[in-house]
């Protein structure tokens, strides 16, 4: 006999089950690693090839996958590799959703990641550079700051920040400082020695950094670090980030890596998860 209870029971399976099948059906979508596609958004476009960053290709042929699917890139460059291509079409994707400036350089960030993805991929190891703040009289973001108050942790003292991020007043830095995780920092009374340790506590947590002399350019003796992985960066810094993942200086010149080796080279999440 069909009845109330019946009904309600029978409405209740039904509900149960769509919620179960929806879930499932979210569950099965495949998902980007952000952490990895942003390694790869800043090695590859730096190769001399089309070699694929270890542990990026699923997560970057999602991503190119949707792109094609929207007409901004060809079949041809949906291959896991995210090059200088795959740059241009993502950028073109950021304008398309009313970014300009540092938000549509075609490095990937999570609002815009999340919307490409819908109903196509889920995105996990999401990766934020925090807000901008003042921080001893310049600007940086949090995540930045982060990084350096653990490096002088390690250190057991303060270093000085001669130049921050998000400045756009300095044409020397060829624009590596117009975005975030941009740093320079006074040598001044350093020894030779205790210059490459800092160098080497500075990429320990995260950091691609170099010393930098007057005989590469026109500027003092200072020590210039970019924040691996940070989504605010300037395109010329997210160069550098690729430049010093494949073992080079990150000047124009792309010379030989001239600082300590430091192994692995780990983002600041990376090395959060390992101490």
């Amino acid at each position: 006999m069909l009845t109330r209870r019946n009904l309600l029971t029978g409405a209740a399976a039904a509900a149960v089950g769509a919620a179960v099948t929806g879930r499932a059906a979210h569950a099965a979508l495949p998902v980007v690693d952000m952490e990895a596609l942003i390694k790869a958004a800043q090695i590859d476009p730096r190769r001399a090839d089309t070699a694929i960053t270890t542990g990026s290709k699923d997560s970057v042929l999602l991503v190119e996958r949707a792109l094609q699917a929207r007409g901004l890139l060809s079949a041809t460059y949906v291959d896991g590799h995210f090059g200088t291509s795959t740059v241009a079409a993502y950028a073109a994707y950021q304008r398309s959703l009313g970014y300009s400036g540092l938000d549509a350089t075609g490095l990937p960030g999570q609002t815009s990641l999340r919307l490409l993805g819908e109903g196509r991929f889920t995105v996990t190891r999401l990766l934020t550079p925090g807000g901008v703040v003042a921080f001893r009289g310049v600007q940086v973001n949090t995540r930045t700051r982060a990084m350096l108050l653990e490096a002088e942790r390690l250190l057991g003292g303060q270093l000085t920040i001669t130049q921050g991020s998000y400045n756009v007043s300095n044409p020397a830095s060829a624009g590596t400082h117009d975005g975030g995780g941009a740093l320079d920092l006074s040598v001044s009374g350093m020894s030779t020695t205790y210059r490459t340790t800092v160098v080497r506590q500075l990429r320990r947590v995260g950091f691609a950094a170099w010393l930098r002399t007057p005989a590469q350019g026109n500027w003092p003796y200072h020590i210039h670090a970019i924040a691996l992985a940070d989504t605010d960066q300037a395109a010329n810094a997210q160069h550098q980030a690729g430049d010093y993942y494949l073992g080079l200086n990150g000047l124009a010149n792309r010379g030989a890596d001239d600082g300590p080796a430091v192994t692995p080279k780990v983002t600041w999440e990376e090395y959060q998860r390992t101490t």
